[in-house]
């Protein structure tokens, strides 16, 4: 009887895995199970005959890299997917704007690059922990079945749960890895002598990570903005008009960052530098009218904001006097306002319902 009980409690997690959060944690757990005989499986074949390097081409850090990436994306697409089930015939105020398949890809994306490139350094530093070892083909299938796995059950409750703020981080942890990866990669060591954008000009790995980082940050920014606004007051029509104007500033600022990565400065310096500067109007737009469009926000962010845009001017000066070169002046731009913008999310999106799909 107890069996036959189980058995019929997994059967109904299965044909409603979003139903409560046990559902939720066992169907996470089911599929981290799944992925893990998979992934061993299919490494076990790749492995067999020869042990494998930590790091490095053919190594298992590879091969985890690639299958938790692989893995991410697919995950992503089936958890949007449920959520959609979840919240078919659900109106937009009240469980959020519907994610369109580009949003789906571009989150989708963000996940599979955060696992490719955060096992390929974990295993660049287990190969320098450990010179000159290698992993038998039988170790390496349950390694790489239990790297995989976890990737898998992360990014499923990620998706799941899928808000405001965690889109957010994955915002701040996907920028992060793009751009170090880029740095690290570039063909010009001495790149931070000209500018930033320098990285995008290259057609090798540092180019593309680089450009396909702001496409997707664009992408991401666009998607956050459309539900992170939802909970904003809107009960007068001076409240939506303020509403719209802060959505439709957000969607720029994306938009903007999206067309720096597209046209980069060997496809077309105008219009790079017309979205790059686009892009800091409207933040500062944004920022120095927040208190009217938004009266309800915290007066300790108002002030941030307002201090960021002072270091902003005051870089702009440092920059035209010559104290500081394009490159030190970019970064400590692009921290600033993504440092703002993912606090704002954070902070207009703590209200707000994750987002039902189509």
């Amino acid at each position: 009887m107890t069996a036959m009980t189980q058995s019929g409690s997994i059967v109904n997690v299965l044909r409603h895995p979003t139903e409560s959060r046990e559902s939720v944690e066992s169907v996470a757990l089911i599929l981290g199970a799944a992925v893990f005989v998979v992934s061993g499986v299919v490494a076990l074949l790749v492995f067999w005959g020869s042990p494998a390097p930590i790091s490095g081409p053919g190594s298992l850090g590879q091969f985890v890299a690639l299958s938790s990436a692989i893995a991410a994306a697919l995950v992503v697409v089936w958890a949007t997917a449920l959520r959609r089930s979840r919240n078919r015939g659900a109106s937009v105020e009240s469980d959020g704007p519907r994610l369109h398949w580009f949003d789906v890809a571009a989150i989708a994306l963000a996940h599979a690059v955060i696992a490719l490139l955060g096992w390929i350094a974990i295993a660049a530093v287990m190969a320098q922990s450990f010179v000159g070892a290698v992993v038998f083909p039988l170790s390496a299938a349950v390694l790489a079945g239990v790297a995989t796995a976890v990737t898998a059950y992360v990014v499923f409750l990620s998706a799941v749960h899928l808000t405001p703020i965690l889109l957010s981080l994955v915002l701040a942890v996907f920028l992060l890895v793009g751009a170090v990866t880029s740095m690290l990669s570039a063909s010009d060591p001495l790149w931070w002598q000209k500018n930033l954008s320098t990285l995008g000009m290259t057609d090798d790995l540092s180019g593309n990570a680089f450009n396909l980082t702001l496409i997707i940050a664009g992408v991401l920014v666009t998607t956050i903005a459309n539900y992170a606004t939802v909970a904003l007051p809107a009960g007068t029509e001076t409240e939506r008009r303020h509403r719209r104007f802060v959505r439709v500033s957000l969607i720029l600022i994306g938009i903007l960052l999206g067309c720096v990565g597209l046209f980069s400065l060997d496809v077309s310096l105008a219009l790079h530098n017309l979205s790059a500067t686009g892009m800091a109007i409207v933040y500062t737009t944004l920022v120095v009218r927040l208190r009217t469009l938004i009266p309800t926000t915290p007066t300790v962010f108002l002030w941030l904001g307002y201090v960021f845009v002072g270091v902003i001017g005051v870089l702009v000066v440092f920059f035209v006097t010559g104290y500081y070169n394009l490159t030190a002046v970019e970064l400590i731009l692009a921290v600033l306002v993504f440092s703002w913008l993912i606090v704002f999310m954070r902070n207009q999106g703590t209200s707000t319902a994750s987002p039902a799909t189509e």
